[in-house]
């Protein structure tokens, strides 16, 4: 488990740096706005996270339809549970404190999201969408 989730994070960075990288070309090459550059982008990596944990991370062989359809539904349900929790837990846990203004609440709360969708979807994509058989 310990070098398949090393190999989740490895494949993370790799669909990081190939959807920015889209973004980026798509807004200031492609002229697109920044809601069409960003979905377009968000899209490829995705797809690039999909095909990469299949083979590489997870070494799968279930049906790409059937896995692909599990993964769209593993990364909205991660996505929805960990932002929602992380907002509100910081929110919880700072609420009466002066110290941090509402924008480093804010950067606090996506990087607390962030490490829970991270370890949510793996466990997810590990055991629904990437199973072993």
């Amino acid at each position: 488990m310990r070098f398949t989730f090393v190999r989740f994070l490895i494949v993370g960075v790799a669909n990081t740096l190939v959807g920015l990288s889209m973004m980026y070309l798509f807004l200031h090459l492609g002229g697109l706005s920044y809601w069409m550059a960003t979905f377009l982008g968000n899209s490829i990596g995705a797809c690039v996270s999909y095909f990469l944990n299949r083979k590489f991370t997870f070494k799968s062989e279930h049906s790409v339809t059937k896995s692909m359809i599990r993964f769209v539904a593993t990364i909205l349900f991660c996505y929805f549970i960990s932002y929602n929790i992380g907002e509100h837990f910081i929110q919880w846990l700072l609420q009466n404190n002066p110290t941090f203004t509402s924008s480093v609440k804010t950067d606090i709360a996506v990087l607390i999201s962030t490490l829970l969708y991270t370890i949510l979807n793996y466990l997810c994509q590990r055991l629904f969408v990437f199973p072993k058989k």
